[in-house]
């Protein structure tokens, strides 16, 4: 009861000293709204440049380097690594290629072929593919071909054999298309069986589940593939991934520099920020501090008088906090309300991509700021206001 007296008493306290509340509260806005416009932009720039590299699939892809021997079991017992998102045998690059043509004697597009399989990264939110002969074509190659999700292709697989050429063919359903910026170059991406059957018979080999006739066909668990299509989990799996191999001897490429860079960029940028941070706090600290023990002084007959009608010293220090308060409570409304007019602007200047954002602040940074602000000035209004303790009484009846 005597708080909410004493809250209700500094408030009318507050408002009739309009102009020193008016300035204490701009004198808190000029060190708050800079610095959430500050780390609005270092966060926004942030998060933005880590969700361009987490949306794009070959920043986390680790791809082999040099002729490589992996079974199918090394690859699987790869899959089942929880910092692996997706992997994949891949058959040899100069067998994996088909010509597609929508149909007898039309032009045909020689494309490289992808193995993939349900949570392949690429495919992104296209559902997995149906069966073996359900692909999904790279944008640049839908587009040169001029088909769309539905329409079906014959692929064809040439060898040579004995000096003449021999060709077989399939047919093969679009079931999907990329969007260009998840694969720039004209590809398939078909399932495994599809690429093992293109390579067994330029290798001579029969391939039984398309009839095509060779010599004897592959063992199962007899298979050895030159490569893998990897990636990691997450942006932070990347570089533990490429020492994971570097130990096996196995030379892989990676976008770990690229990751290593922005995550620099944030810690920097952090480091900075907190530098400034910290600097201005200290000044708004010391200004609040400087303002409560003026305000003792100001005040010293009012907060006599309170003495006198029976208050605390904690009561008469509750009275320059809520002040405070009062100002802190202010300029962070006002301050966020400045930082919304900035962040519109900067977006609307500087946002390259929608979605993304030059400026940003989650509801978690407001709330963080609000209470340092609340924080610091309770905290710096205590200690200033500590004199309190010194007036007596006496003070306010030889003033009646």
């Amino acid at each position: 009861m005597r708080a909410a007296l004493t809250a209700a008493l500094a408030w009318q306290d507050y408002r009739a000293d309009t102009w020193l509340s008016a300035c204490s509260v701009l004198a808190l806005v000029a060190v708050i709204a800079p610095l959430l416009v500050l780390f609005g932009l270092k966060f926004g720039l942030v998060s933005s440049l880590t969700e361009r590299l987490e949306k794009d699939p070959a920043v986390r892809e680790i791809i082999p380097l040099g002729g490589g021997r992996f079974s199918a079991a090394f690859i699987a017992e790869l899959r089942q690594r929880p910092d692996v998102a997706f992997a994949l045998p891949r058959t040899r690059q100069i067998a994996a290629t088909a010509e597609l043509a929508r149909g007898e004697g039309d032009v045909g597009l020689t494309v490289e072929m992808l193995p993939t399989a349900p949570t392949d990264p690429l495919l992104g939110p296209l559902p997995a593919l149906q069966g073996m002969n359900g692909v999904v074509l790279s944008r640049t190659a839908a587009e040169k071909l001029g088909v769309r999700p539905g329409d079906w292709l014959q692929a064809s697989f040439g060898r040579q054999v004995a000096g003449r050429s021999e060709v077989q063919r399939t047919r093969v359903q679009v079931e999907g298309v990329l969007p260009l910026e998840a694969f720039a170059r004209d590809a398939l991406l078909a399932p495994l069986e599809l690429l093992e059957a293109a390579e067994d018979y330029r290798d001579g080999r029969a391939v039984l589940a398309m009839g095509w006739a060779g010599g004897a066909p592959t063992q199962a668990g007899q298979r050895v593939y030159p490569a893998f299509r990897l990636y990691a989990r997450s942006l932070d799996d990347v570089e533990p991934l490429r020492r994971y191999f570097a130990e096996r001897g196995l030379l892989v490429s990676t976008q770990a520099q690229t990751i290593a860079q922005v995550q620099s960029l944030s810690r920097n940028l952090s480091i900075v920020f907190w530098i400034i941070a910290a600097l201005a706090l200290a000044g708004a600290f010391a200004a609040i501090f400087a303002g409560a023990l003026a305000a003792v002084e100001r005040k010293r007959r009012e907060l006599s008088v309170l003495r006198l009608l029976g208050f605390s010293t904690a009561a008469l220090l509750l009275f320059v906090v809520f002040q405070a308060l009062y100002s802190a409570s202010l300029a962070a409304v006002l301050s966020g309300v400045l930082y919304g007019l900035a962040q519109a602007g900067l977006n609307h200047l500087f946002m390259q991509v929608p979605g993304e954002y030059a400026s940003h602040l989650l509801p978690a940074h407001y709330g963080l700021a609000l209470l340092a602000t609340l924080g610091v000035s309770s905290l710096a209004a205590a200690l200033g206001g500590w004199r309190v303790s010194r007036i007596e009484a006496c003070e306010g009846i030889r003033d009646v």
